[in-house]
């Protein structure tokens, strides 16, 4: 009997019950075949059940619990989460934070980037070409190849004062006031440049007792402690500021990093003025009163250029140190900066990921604190959790000097428009700007970085940072051998060479140099010009010892452990990989379509031949006949009955079937709708895909050759292959299995054998006690004596045959409890024939 509603009532309620779109789908049925069938669902369903009746009773602090929850589940990660036993949520999460991570790379990629170009380069190199090869007139010198003082005093008065002050055009046309100031035509000149010099007070350094007679005044090497601050010179000559000695803070400069020193930004100083002319008399006037003498140590050039066409600064220092020695050393910096940020509309996107970048901060901050707050010590044994930590402290330093950077251009460029005659003093702010674009650099690069952090559930992506994790320790003591070798073929170098080569010149040159040498960038030549004995051994030893020995080493400890690092991962199965998990989705997604497809088949078929009497009539019992053959439960038939039998006469006419079919005809075409959008995301060459679709267009050809009788096609579902790798996982198990099951056999046929054993035992006990009832039940004139003594004789072979039964195993496990009954058996036996005898 059906299990069908009797009443329109119960009817309506069962359609709701099933859905209204008449042919239900079954999801659970797809889902249990991944996800470990009903158990989960319902679990999750009583859950679900168990929070709605707790809402309705709990009130607001449930609401507020469930906000909280919530707001939580926005910074959800696989350190916050149980995901050690939940392999979907573990996936979940994973992919989540993967997703997000890689939106902020984006922006902090669109940052760096927005902040650089090519052109600076160009820039750079225009301005570099300018001022450092450039030759003047008198002897075709540089700025780069300037080795004395009177060298300084030609580049200056001669390349420097032409490429600061352009005042004509090419064709030697005078400019107009308002076109001046500007190099090349396109770079304005902002403010005036500047000199200054950095002194030393005589008598600063120790005259030998022999030479104090010849020797008078000494100048030593630079250090803040012997700084010149006295006046000298043309005091009296108040018109120039460069003899007169003014502090760091008055001048509002920075140290500075040479290459012999570094230097204060303190010093006597002296401004050139915003034309040629002036600034020429101003130069002849410090050549003139001899401004540049023995105490100079440093003399510095600045001046800053701004290009309006790429908005962009470069801060020029050309600096020239005079040793101790005699002589001079040029060096210089050429810093291109975008001080200004936001102009043009990139500029302004830029902002916008600048101000989305300040929220991902904040988002990963509150959740690395999450984080250390549930962890505590134990958050920062993991790498990439101090990674996580280095990121968020360079980012918030970054976004705090972006703040400084924007308030203090304004307010130079500001004073600057006060008066264009004055000092455009950009030097600390793009030394700062430098090192902001250095830090967001290394920001990024560690943000790249962190990428393995979220792969690292891939076998292949995780082999780097396994090796080097293992083989840590091994390469902590490999470095500490090979920097202490290292180092003392440094000092020998620096020793023996440092007063004639100069990649030895200083310890810090020489310990690159050896860097050099082991990448096959020397110099041998110079060595063996040096000292020709010791040259050639020094370079020799340290080919063998570092080169062939040492980098070898650790070349050895690295393949050793990678190959173990490889040997152990092709032995175990992945965490999970996420292209199995895209493929478990797809796959997943087509057996859901299928699904349909074999419903709706089943459906058009049921209507074709359910009709047994053919009176185009379809009952119920018809409907529910042919549909039970075809797999469907009661219920399912009994929703897709009701759902077309409009008038509940329990029978399906002609339009109610016509209007089914149309039904069935209007799935189909979103069916396919649903295939073609499902097959332009899969991957291509997918034979699955064009099979599906042909079988459903062609559904009542394919039933028929699918099987014969009335086998619905639900059940022809399609299983997905495995992989290789679990395909060789799962063969390992059988092996085992099946060794453990040989095992498992040998033993019951042991114990079988073993139980043969014992029923044969029994049986000839059973015998032998038989014989002795019969001798003592015989009655044949054999006198006591002669019966006592059968006894005896049958005892005796009894008890001779379980000895010979019970030897193999004694001798094999030792004693057992049936050597102590058996003794206790003979013991009684032979107390009985003494009380018998007696």
């Amino acid at each position: 009997m059906s299990n069908r509603p009797g009443s329109a009532q119960s009817r309506n309620a069962w359609v709701n019950d099933y859905g209204n779109d008449g042919i239900r789908d079954e999801p659970d049925l797809v889902d249990s075949q991944y996800m470990g069938g009903n158990k989960n669902r319902n679990a999750a369903n009583t859950s679900t059940v168990a929070t709605k009746s707790t809402a309705r009773g709990g009130g607001g602090g449930n609401c507020f619990a469930s906000i909280g929850r919530g707001i939580r589940s926005i910074w959800a990660t696989r350190q916050t989460e149980e995901t050690t036993t939940n392999r979907e949520l573990y996936v979940k999460t994973t992919l989540r934070e993967l997703i997000i991570y890689i939106v902020f790379l984006i922006v902090i990629c669109v940052i760096t980037f927005g902040m650089t170009s090519t052109t600076m380069y160009y820039f750079t190199k225009v301005m570099s070409d300018l001022f450092l090869d450039t030759a003047n007139t008198e002897n075709g010198g540089t700025f780069r190849t300037l080795t004395s003082v009177e060298d300084f005093w030609r580049f200056s008065r001669g390349p420097l004062v032409d490429g600061l002050y352009w005042e004509k055009w090419y064709n030697n046309a005078t400019m107009n006031p308002d076109e001046m100031g500007y190099i090349y035509y396109e770079n304005k000149l902002l403010g005036v440049p500047r000199l200054r010099q950095i002194r030393v007070h005589s008598n600063s350094c120790q005259v030998h007792d022999d030479f104090e007679n010849f020797i008078n005044v000494c100048f030593d090497s630079y250090s803040d402690s012997i700084e010149d601050t006295e006046p000298f010179g043309e005091i009296q000559d108040t018109e120039y500021t460069a003899w007169r000695y003014q502090s760091e803070k008055a001048l509002g400069g920075s140290s500075h990093w040479g290459l012999l020193n570094t230097y204060s930004g303190a010093g006597n100083m002296q401004d050139l003025q915003s034309n040629k002319s002036a600034s020429l008399d101003i130069l002849d006037y410090l050549y003139d009163k001899l401004w540049i003498r023995r105490g100079t140590r440093a003399l510095f050039m600045d001046f800053t250029v701004y290009n309006a066409n790429i908005n962009l600064f470069c801060v020029v220092r050309l600096l020239v140190e005079f040793p101790a020695t005699g002589g001079a050393i040029p060096s210089w910096t050429f810093r291109t900066v975008k001080l200004i940020r936001y102009v043009t509309i990139g500029d302004y996107f830029v902002l916008a990921c600048e101000a989305i970048f300040c929220l991902f901060i904040l988002y990963y901050g509150v959740e690395e604190i999450i984080e250390i707050k549930k962890h505590r010590f134990s958050y920062f044994k993991s790498v990439w959790n101090i990674l996580d930590i280095l990121v968020i402290i360079i980012s918030v330093v970054c976004v705090a000097f972006n703040v400084y950077r924007t308030v203090e251009v304004g307010d130079k460029l500001q004073d600057l428009l006060k008066d264009p005659n004055k000092f455009a003093d950009f030097e600390a702010l793009s030394y700062w700007e430098t090192r902001f674009c250095n830090a967001i650099a290394i920001a990024t690069f560690l943000a790249w970085i962190k990428i393995f952090k979220y792969i690292s559930f891939n076998k292949t992506m995780t082999q780097l940072s396994s090796t080097l994790g293992r083989c840590a320790k091994d390469l902590a003591g490999f470095f500490v051998m090979f920097i202490i070798i290292f180092l003392a073929f440094t000092q020998l170098g620096y020793l023996l060479f440092g007063s004639q080569v100069k990649d030895f010149s200083t310890f810090q040159n020489a310990f690159f140099t050896l860097f050099r040498i082991i990448l096959g960038d020397f110099d041998f030549h110079q060595l063996e010009t040096a000292n020709r004995i010791l040259g050639p051994i020094f370079f020799m030893l340290f080919v063998f010892f570092v080169f062939f020995v040492l980098i070898n080493m650790f070349l050895a400890i690295i393949n050793d452990t990678y190959s173990e690092v490889k040997s152990d991962m092709a032995n175990q199965k992945n965490e999970f990989e996420i292209a199995d998990y895209f493929k478990k989705g797809y796959a997943k997604m087509m057996d859901k379509l299928n699904f349909k497809r074999d419903k709706i088949v089943d459906i058009q078929k049921a209507l074709q031949s359910a009709d047994i009497n053919n009176d185009k009539q379809l009952d119920f019992d018809e409907w529910r006949q042919d549909l039970k053959t075809r797999g469907y439960a009661d219920g399912e038939i009994e929703a897709m009955f009701a759902r077309y039998d409009v008038d509940g006469d329990r029978v399906l006419d002609e339009e109610e079937q016509r209007r089914m079919q149309a039904d069935l005809f209007e799935q189909k075409a979103a069916l396919n709708k649903e295939y073609d959008e499902l097959e332009g995301k899969g991957r291509p060459g997918t034979g699955r895909r064009s099979s599906s679709r042909v079988s459903f267009d062609e559904s009542g050809e394919e039933s028929d050759d699918e099987g014969s009788g009335t086998k619905s096609s639900r059940t022809g579902r399609t299983t997905n292959g495995v992989s290789y790798e679990e395909f060789t996982v799962l063969s390992r198990r059988v092996d085992r299995m099946e060794h453990s099951i040989g095992s498992i056999v040998s033993k019951i046929d042991a114990v079988l054998v073993k139980l043969e054993a014992m029923e044969k035992a029994k049986l000839k006990r059973r015998e032998t006690m038989g014989k002795i009832l019969d001798s003592i039940t015989e009655s044949d004139g054999t006198s006591d004596e002669m019966k006592r003594e059968q006894m005896e004789k049958l005892v005796r072979e009894e008890l001779e045959r379980w000895d010979s039964e019970t030897s193999v195993p004694q001798s094999a496990r030792g004693a057992s409890p049936s050597d102590s009954g058996s003794k206790n058996v003979r013991a009684r036996s032979q107390n009985g024939n003494q009380s018998s005898e007696a």
